[in-house]
């Protein structure tokens, strides 16, 4: 009998549901929160409220794609951190719901876990150990992965993220939300002749605050001479800001490598779609003799294949959750 899992992600401003039967992905359904977009930037209550009204239809989407009924379900996995606590609670709340009217098992995954793990979505995978470059809007890290559950962050942003500097990056240039996209869009038809200094950090940790200011106070300064300025160098001041953050990723990535002797690479979360990052990683990777992986655009931003994908290792072990389970905003891989 096949090991069919529903399994939901709801940890920020997209909702989404997937079916995985057997370790396979069968659906992949997403809805997004365009309404964000003109408070530039994700608003907790509005999201949480959001996904109330999507999960059911997306769920639905899933099963009906899927070819699967609720009734030929094995158990449903959900996302249970770390996120936004009020979006968790619609996602958490829907799955044990369900799960009890159906006398199913519940299972909980880590949403940072549930990122590294994408990678076993589609072959070719990775094989243990290996290193897994971590970075989305709220996360920057490097995780020796030893094992599906066996993994360590041997760095981390010590204050804010890659995709949270792209976004901000893209807030005083006067873009949409997200700005990540759309500055990697620009920056494909603009030159990297703007320098930005790179943080000081220690031991493959990161640091992206240091640059958001440098960005404010170099734009401010150049619109100080030249009232114009961000009009005139939009794709030029993209192409730079992108090359430096992409710089910064590959340095510590590289270190992390030489010091572990690992050359198995691969990266995951939302920002590992930007095009450039990918294509740095594959020609840093020809250089060194790694075998880099990169996941699918569909699996880098969040969306609930990857929560499937590990839940489906949970479920092998019997690694099931309780009822009476609650989110939590911050929790580790």
């Amino acid at each position: 009998m096949s090991i069919n899992i529903l399994a939901i992600e709801s940890s920020c401003d997209d909702t989404s549901a997937a079916i995985i039967s057997d370790g396979s992905v069968l659906s992949n359904i997403v809805a997004n929160q365009i309404v964000h977009q003109k408070y530039g930037g994700v608003v907790p209550e509005v999201a949480s409220r959001a996904h109330q009204g999507s999960i059911i239809p997306v769920v639905e989407a899933a099963l009906q794609e899927a070819g699967l009924k609720a009734s030929e379900l094995s158990a449903i996995a959900f996302t249970r951190g770390p996120g936004l606590i009020g979006s968790l609670i619609v996602g958490v709340s829907f799955a044990k719901a369900m799960a009890l009217s159906l006398d199913l098992p519940i299972i909980e995954v880590n949403h940072m876990r549930a990122h590294v793990l994408a990678h076993f979505a589609e072959a070719p995978y990775p094989s243990f150990p290996f290193l897994c470059l971590t970075v989305s809007g709220g996360h920057t890290q490097i995780v020796l992965v030893r094992d599906y559950f066996d993994m360590e962050v041997l760095g981390n942003t010590l204050d804010d993220a890659a995709g949270e500097a792209f976004d901000k990056t893209g807030k005083l240039l006067g873009l949409n939300y997200p700005a990540g996209p759309i500055i990697d869009n620009l920056a494909k038809t603009g030159k990297p002749v703007f320098s930005f200094p790179h943080p000081k950090v220690k031991d493959y940790h990161f640091s992206f605050s240091g640059l958001k200011t440098s960005i404010l106070y170099f734009l401010k300064k150049s619109i100080k001479n030249e009232p114009d300025f961000i009009q005139n160098n939009l794709n030029d001041i993209c192409a730079s800001v992108q090359k430096t953050i992409v710089d910064i990723l590959i340095k510590e990535l590289v270190k992390a490598a030489e010091h572990t002797g690992i050359k198995q690479i691969a990266v995951a979360g939302g920002v590992s779609a930007n095009s450039e990052l990918r294509e740095v990683l594959q020609q840093t990777g020809k250089e060194k003799a790694w075998s880099t992986f990169i996941p699918k655009f569909e699996y880098c931003t969040d969306n609930a294949a990857m929560i499937g994908i590990t839940a489906y290792q949970k479920f092998q072990k019997g690694d099931f959750s309780q009822q009476d389970i609650t989110p939590v905003a911050r929790w580790k891989v």
